[in-house]
């Protein structure tokens, strides 16, 4: 399967004093698009937690980061779905330009929570199967 993709522009207030995009703007927009693809797939965050009082939260966050993104710059942030177990997503993200030349790649794990307890549970049908067929190979 493809990879989701949303795009993202540089504004100003998304730049350090330097002039370039402050690192942890690229999380911001990987959870922006990790919220899209879910919705995009028709099932979106909030339904999860309204039909079965969970939700997905943020274990591991690997960024590394390639070359700047500056003020103006249009950057595409790309989502696919590695691997999915029975509580957990994992999740290549990269960000790229226009060109398709990498600023950042991203490797993020989630895992499925209760609301209540705070404990892993089991991701929930339609979710886990949707995910599962969006499974695929990282980017080269």
């Amino acid at each position: 399967m493809s990879a989701h993709r949303y795009p993202v522009r540089v504004y100003f207030e998304d730049t350090d004093a330097g002039g370039v995009v402050y690192h942890a703007n690229y999380l911001r927009w990987a959870e922006r698009a990790r919220t899209e693809s879910l919705r995009d797939m028709g099932l979106p965050h909030g339904l999860l937690v309204e039909r079965h009082n969970l939700f997905l939260v943020v274990r591991r966050a690997e960024v590394e980061y390639l070359r700047p993104a500056r003020l103006d710059e249009a950057l595409i942030v790309e989502t696919r779905v590695l691997r999915v177990g029975g509580a957990s997503v994992e999740l290549a993200q990269d960000v790229v330009d226009e060109a398709g030349a990498y600023r950042a790649r991203l490797k993020v794990t989630l895992v499925c929570v209760s609301r209540d307890e705070l404990r892993a549970a089991r991701i929930p049908e339609p979710w886990s199967s949707a995910l599962r067929d969006m499974v695929s190979p990282p980017a080269g």
